[in-house]
């Protein structure tokens, strides 16, 4: 066995008994092993008594290297927000884990294409952090510095940076949060951090870039339309979803059609949309965390229904297709929770746990009795929307006995009206 002194992130080439390997040095859990990334990305682990010879091609080195981020003429100005997720992390050659972008200058020097198609006028890193553990106090302070930068004549437009796995409900808050948008605010990710071959990140930026300096003055994602890197998708923010764990295309629109197409050099707008103008946004971001969002099941007690509206002021239930639960010919009906606890003032809705498609609570006699209850039926609102919404609606003291009429109210494309079969 050889005696060889790697650390983690060295880049080496060990020779075995009947071929040589190369990769990255990651720590290991396990002294007598050699755990390597390879270039196909993938980790081995090679039992150290079983090199025979090896060398460190090139050592490890948390050297920093300063980048400047220069304004270029002629350019236009944007303002970019960072918050974390794939799309600001990198590889840590240690680990072989993924790592957050330590400062700017790395997200400059990663994604330099941005930077030569327009100029970032102000960048604010409010968190770094992943999806998960995100609140309603991150989704509010994001949409406070979008505001300055949205009424800054010399900002064309927003990009903000985010991790994949929530960002349906930061979409949807900021689109209710930021009243009458006068520009285009962006949302972007990616599957994959940038140092992979495979990284939707550079792609998802540029049609970012290019979107942003469009007349469209909505809440969009935008994001990788195939597997392909070939175009983008401009997706409105209250009518999309996560639909895959790793596909590079994993938003999809949802009961809705994408605002356009998008490629680093052109927008093609594929339906109507709002356009920019020279009026003020205004923040209006009050919102109650005493939401709940609730799927059911068959055989679900109703008990659980108590637990609710002992803490919590208002429930998004996951309903069946057509927005039915258990009712008056079940042993577990749900009918005499719901009229007891909507009676002494808890809010409830109904959403499709369908995902596609309509409530409908006419078809069956069991929909009458939910609806005889109480319940709000959302229509065609994706639950995670309608569940940002309820907060929203709740946070205003104003509209205390309005829920149902706030809830019904079209406020950022949430419903559609002219929903047909085209989004099935």
């Amino acid at each position: 066995m050889a005696e060889l002194n790697f650390v983690p992130g060295d880049y080496v080439r060990l020779r075995l008994a009947k071929k040589e390997v190369e990769g990255t040095i990651l720590e290991s859990a396990e002294p007598g092993i050699y755990l390597l990334k390879m270039k196909s990305g993938y980790n081995v682990g090679i039992p150290r008594e079983n090199v025979l010879a090896g060398r460190a091609l090139k050592k490890y080195s948390e050297e920093k290297k300063e980048f400047e981020i220069k304004q270029k003429k002629g350019l236009k100005n944007i303002g970019l927000i960072v918050t974390g997720g794939t799309i600001a992390s990198k590889s840590d050659p240690k680990t072989g884990g993924v790592a957050p972008l330590t400062e700017i200058g790395e997200f400059a020097r990663f994604y330099p294409e941005l930077f030569e198609m327009v100029n970032v006028k102000k960048i604010e890193v409010p968190f770094m952090i992943a999806s998960e553990s995100m609140s309603s106090e991150h989704w509010i302070k994001i949409a406070e510095i979008a505001e300055k930068m949205l009424n800054d004549n010399e900002i064309e437009g927003v990009i903000i940076t985010h991790g994949t796995d929530f960002l349906h409900y930061t979409s949807a808050a900021l689109s209710f949060f930021l009243r009458n948008l006068n520009k285009p605010v962006v949302l972007t990710y990616s599957q994959r951090s940038i140092d992979r071959g495979s990284s939707d990140a550079n792609l998802n930026l540029q049609c970012a870039a290019r979107m942003a300096l469009s007349d469209c003055a909505e809440v969009m994602l935008v994001g990788h339309a195939t597997i392909n890197d070939d175009f983008c998708y401009a997706m409105p923010g209250t009518k999309v979803r996560k639909l895959h764990s790793s596909r590079r295309d994993a938003f999809k629109v949802v009961n809705a059609e994408p605002i356009a197409k998008v490629t680093p050099e052109k927008v093609e707008f594929l339906r109507e949309h709002k356009t920019r103008n020279k009026g003020k946004v205004e923040l209006d971001a009050s919102f109650s965390d005493k939401v709940a969002l609730v799927k059911f099941y068959p055989g679900q007690d109703p008990d659980i229904l108590d637990y609710y509206a002992l803490k919590y002021k208002g429930l998004v239930i996951e309903a069946t297709g057509l927005g039915h639960v258990a009712a008056n010919d079940s042993k577990n009906s749900w009918i005499p929770k719901l009229k007891k606890h909507i009676r002494d003032g808890l809010v409830v809705c109904a959403a499709p746990q369908t995902i596609y498609g309509r409530l409908d609570p006419w078809v069956y006699s069991n929909g009458r009795e939910i609806l005889d209850a109480g319940v709000i039926y959302l229509e065609d609102m994706l639950s995670e929307t309608a569940l940002v919404k309820l907060g929203w609606v709740l946070g205003h003291h104003g509209w205390k006995g309005k829920a149902k009429e706030k809830m019904l109210e079209n406020v950022a494309g949430e419903l559609n009206e002219r929903l047909g079969h085209d989004f099935l």
